[in-house]
């Protein structure tokens, strides 16, 4: 039962060799535009034959400022904000030239940010 174990292993990397592999990682701060955006990604994908992946939600990083309300005597009075951070993960399996440039071209809403890796 090992030796079918080690003949299966070698399969699964060489297709992960052979084909290439692309990470897409999607910020915004508000998450209905981060929905959006990874809706299109997909959808674009799909349409050029690649195999896709995901969306992974990441954890959403949240970062918390206290403000003082005055300048000077009044320092309890403060106002606290926060800023969100929504993160989507999408891996595409074995695009095609097409599927790449496809999704390099593609026109997405306003504030979100999309980093592409080649794996």
């Amino acid at each position: 039962m090992t030796s079918a174990k080690n003949t299966t292993q070698p399969d699964d990397d060489g297709n992960a060799d052979t084909g290439s592999k692309l990470r897409i990682k999607i910020r915004a701060y508000d998450n209905k535009i981060i929905d959006i955006a990874t809706k299109t990604i997909i959808d674009t994908a799909e349409r050029n034959g690649a195999k896709v992946v995901g969306p992974v939600p990441l954890p959403t990083e949240t970062a918390k400022f206290s403000v003082n309300r005055s300048t000077f005597v009044h320092k309890p009075a403060q106002e606290q904000f926060e800023m969100r951070t929504h993160k989507r993960l999408i891996d595409i399996l074995s695009p095609s030239p097409k599927a790449i440039d496809a999704l390099m071209n593609l026109n997405l809403p306003a504030g979100v940010d999309v980093e592409i890796k080649m794996l």
